[in-house]
């Protein structure tokens, strides 16, 4: 028999913006998608094994993620479900938590201070804490001129992924797979790489840089930006070698189903949870 730890994952995310739910391409140009709350009890029944809510502008409005919002969507149902946006420190994690969520996703606070990481980790256990990249491509001629990064190569060339901050808005010029591995040994459970190259193009993931993550540090990764398609979906798994996916847009609008997507994944030879 399966081990649920052996299932791969579909997880809806819900970006959330002034208590909505919106979605963006390459993290702007957002449009109103409809009620977070809504929304978690809908995925919930269409057998979503969990969710993701971001407070996407939390962390550029330098507020806190909205505590409120997060238990009513908590309380609306029961499979797991991790929150990201704004949380900079210990009290704030330890708000979410308590407001109900199972996880907190930690990125730009992390980048700052890497040790509210570790700190995290030790307190709540690593389960409880998944690692946000945001990260972009960044192409190069001639591998000889970024020696220091962890490059992929590419038809016809070679890029290397760059650590985003603040919503996917700034650039650090760090290296994003040497983070991922960062994380790793501070403590994180996950890893949540989301691609600002693909995102909401709806084009596929950025595989490059999943499988490259997953790889290199053997955590689970659940892969987000550009899933347009149960084929991307399955792609994630197959080829980017990820144990979740992560979706927005075809799910919020309603493009496919969440047992459409599983089915098309089971008939192609992924364990996936009906």
């Amino acid at each position: 028999m399966i081990q649920m730890s052996d299932y791969k994952r579909i997880i809806p995310c819900l970006d959330v913006k002034d208590g909505r739910v919106v979605k963006g391409i390459q993290f702007v140009n957002l449009r109103d998608a409809g009620d977070p709350v809504e929304f978690a009890q809908y995925y919930e029944k269409e057998g979503a094994d969990e969710l993701v809510f971001l407070d996407i502008t939390a962390t550029i409005e330098k507020r806190k993620t909205v505590r409120d919002l997060v238990e009513k969507v908590a309380d609306a149902i029961n499979i797991p479900f991790a929150v990201g946006g704004g949380i900079g420190s210990m009290e704030d994690a330890d708000n979410i938590l308590n407001a109900g969520a199972d996880k907190v996703s930690i990125n730009t606070a992390a980048v700052k201070n890497p040790n509210l990481l570790s700190n995290l980790s030790k307190e709540y256990g690593s389960e409880r804490l998944v690692s946000a990249i945001d990260a972009k491509r960044i192409y190069v001629d001639d591998q000889k001129k970024a020696t220091d990064k962890i490059l992929a190569k590419l038809d016809g060339g070679y890029c290397w992924f760059d650590l985003l901050t603040h919503g996917g808005t700034k650039s650090t010029g760090k290296d994003a797979i040497k983070w991922a591995l960062e994380v790793k040994n501070l403590g994180a459970g996950e890893i949540l790489p989301t691609s600002k190259t693909f995102d909401g193009t709806k084009e596929g993931y950025d595989l490059e840089m999943t499988r490259s993550m997953a790889d290199k540090t053997g955590l689970p990764i659940i892969a987000s930006g550009g899933a347009g398609s149960p084929q991307h979906i399955l792609e994630a798994f197959t080829i980017g070698n990820a144990d979740a996916a992560l979706a927005a847009s075809i799910f919020h609008f309603r493009e496919y189903s969440i047992k459409q997507v599983k089915e098309y994944c089971i008939k192609n030879g992924v364990n996936m949870e009906l």
